[in-house]
């Protein structure tokens, strides 16, 4: 029997990971923000955050800890008790988190996980916040935390907080990551990143023009191991990094190419396939528990 049945009161919720199908930096903000341009490709696959209520007001992480985070520095705990402050329920809850997104590599994971606590809560709470209300309280846990809580891809701009849904072309992709954690403030710290490139249009992403991750000539040159990354999966296409993480990606047209080349590439590569989504298995488990079903993460 599962540790978090339904019939102890658990439900489960998808968090899904993503990828940056390009990262641009225009410019810097007064506030010392960059200026970003980017688009979210929301996948298949990621974590599962399990939920139960509490009637105490108490907001626990119970189950396997996320390694090395604090449970007060968890951005599932602190989604939670952003919620319940925010809405001043007198509700609490038990959080579990089934991580299968790797740490530092760019996919979204913590993000993900925080957006499916707020959205999930506020179901399983009764709250009855709308989207814009839950984004906005998403941003202020991180950049990404909106896209996740809107569920759809989008082209981005500002620090990310500025979306606009974007229908994207089926594909499928080859996740690969080389187990390093790449620390994003230090990244953005970086001499050698190119923070003045001209800003990228829609059209011309749509076009196919190769606009590139900002962080990618960074990483490759201060890290041997995503270099090497590189290099293996140059082999069965052209590799991309996610986000400012060091997991990489390569984009398949179909899910037997995208079998193919993880079939082909050399072994020892911590690597897997997903399906790039047109919107996020999170909307599909809300509609579900909206319907009286169990979401089934």
């Amino acid at each position: 029997m599962s540790a978090f049945a339904a019939a102890d009161g658990w439900s489960a919720w998808p968090a899904p990971a993503k990828l940056n199908l390009f990262l641009r930096i225009s410019g810097r903000r007064i506030d010392g923000y960059h200026e970003l341009q980017t688009v979210f490709r929301l996948l298949d696959w990621g974590d599962t955050v399990h939920l139960r209520p509490r009637e105490d007001g108490h907001i626990l992480r119970v189950g396997r800890p996320v390694s090395g985070v604090a449970e007060a520095e968890d951005l599932t705990v602190r989604a939670a008790k952003l919620l319940q402050t925010s809405s001043s329920t007198q509700l609490g809850a038990e959080i579990a988190v089934e991580k299968r997104i790797p740490m530092g590599g760019g996919f979204g994971g913590g993000s993900s996980d925080a957006a499916t606590v707020l959205v999930a809560l506020d179901r399983l709470w009764g709250l009855g916040l709308d989207e814009e209300r839950l984004a906005a309280l998403g941003q202020t846990l991180g950049a990404d935390v909106p896209v996740f809580v809107r569920g759809r891809n989008a082209w981005a701009e500002g620090i990310g907080e500025r979306l606009y849904a974007l229908e994207l072309a089926p594909a499928w992709y080859l996740l690969a990551s080389p187990g390093v954690h790449a620390g994003t403030a230090e990244l953005f710290q970086a001499a050698d990143l190119t923070r003045d490139a001209p800003p990228a249009t829609i059209a011309s992403f749509l076009s196919g023009a190769e606009l590139g991750n900002a962080f990618e000539p960074v990483l490759r040159h201060r890290e041997p191991a995503v270099e090497a990354l590189f290099a293996a999966l140059s082999g069965i296409g052209r590799p991309r990094l996610t986000g400012s993480g060091s997991g990489c990606f390569v984009e398949f047209a179909d899910r037997q190419s995208a079998q193919q080349a993880l079939a082909a590439l050399p072994a020892g590569i911590n690597a897997r396939l997903a399906r790039g989504a047109d919107r996020s298995p999170l909307l599909d488990a809300v509609a579900q528990y909206t319907t009286g079903a169990s979401p089934s993460g």
